[in-house]
């Protein structure tokens, strides 16, 4: 790879651009916001993200979708799974059907209850094949990501060949790309963690305890699985980087801005009143509504996930969700 096109320059588009800016590749940034284009082409940072991370020489920025994607052999979708299709409809003309996708979202599409792979699938038909798409997942939060903290995440796709050339792109001393050939499985774990991190922020908001949090991301790995097991994935893939661990640093992470709107609204907050004061998408919120829906179509008992929509938007309160949880009746412990 020599160019590569970011679609996005939120927190982790831009962190990315400096793990791939950092391995000499051309690097073009597609923003809207055209302070964040002249912010990294003239002082190399993005002053809406990330401010005080400096970009290297070979990034650069555009708020033309066409100027972006033009001779790149790479495009990295790095925008929330709500607008993907949208995005990636309006790139689509431009491309030349040659080059690999990659998405970066976590999350699943309402309504058509559709991973962010599948979306681009169903968007790009026609012009790229279902073998040029893969993702990059895993515990990444895109302020230690920028900062060349250690970073262990997963590359997965609808080809063996695809998911090696992600994995070789993106693979340096500092950021370590493992292979999974189960691309279902990494991303229903990286859609169903958010939905967990926003219920242990509402425990630790209202200080419910280390016990409640333990028990809620053991009982949230098992929704992980039950979905995965009617999805087709593979079990091993929610034990490793997209399952347990990205699960681990979402529901813990001080940067984890899904369990930032579950501490405050543990603390007792509206919902409404928190996304309204954060530049970040908080994607669990969405994902809440999508993967309630599915459960529900798919008749999936998933009672945490279902806690959390009843929490976000038909106002229980934190202390009624614990309850009902609790009071739940008895259960077996399995596996899945």
């Amino acid at each position: 790879m020599k160019n590569i096109s970011i679609i996005g320059a939120g927190s982790f588009g831009t962190a990315l651009g400096v793990v791939l800016g950092s391995k000499e590749y051309t690097v073009t940034i597609w923003a809207r916001e055209k302070e964040v284009v002249e912010g990294i082409n003239n002082k190399k940072f993005n002053p809406a993200y990330l401010k005080d991370v400096g970009l290297p020489h070979s990034v650069k920025a555009t708020n033309s979708l066409e100027e972006a994607v033009k001779s790149s052999e790479m495009i990295v979708f790095a925008t929330p799974t709500h607008a993907l299709r949208e995005v990636a409809a309006k790139v689509k003309p431009f491309l030349n059907g040659k080059e690999i996708i990659v998405s970066i979202a976590k999350g699943i599409e309402k309504d058509t209850l559709m991973t962010p792979s599948q979306i681009l699938v169903d968007v790009l038909e026609g012009t790229v094949l279902e073998d040029q798409i893969g993702v990059l997942t895993g515990p990444s939060h895109a302020e230690e990501v920028a900062t060349l903290k250690p970073t262990t995440v997963v590359s997965a796709a609808y080809s063996k060949r695809v998911a090696r050339i992600i994995q070789e792109t993106f693979m340096t001393a500092r950021f370590r790309v493992y292979l999974n050939n189960d691309i279902i499985g990494v991303e229903i774990g990286g859609a169903l963690k958010n939905i967990m991190a926003i219920a242990a922020g509402i425990v630790d908001g209202a200080e419910f305890g280390d016990n409640a949090k333990a028990a809620l991301m053991t009982r949230g790995l098992h929704e992980m699985k039950r979905m995965g097991a009617v999805l087709g994935a593979s079990m091993d893939t929610f034990s490793g980087l997209t399952g347990m661990g990205d699960l681990i640093v979402t529901c813990t992470s001080k940067h984890s801005r899904n369990r930032f709107v579950g501490f405050h609204i543990g603390q007792g907050k509206k919902l409404d009143e928190i996304t309204s004061g954060m530049n970040m998408v908080a994607e669990g919120v969405k994902t809440t509504e999508s993967v309630c829906q599915w459960s529900q179509k798919n008749n999936v008992e998933m009672p945490i996930t279902n806690a959390v929509y009843k929490v976000l938007f038909e106002n229980i309160s934190p202390v009624q969700m614990v309850e009902e949880l609790m009071t739940r009746n008895p259960k077996e412990e399995k596996m899945i």
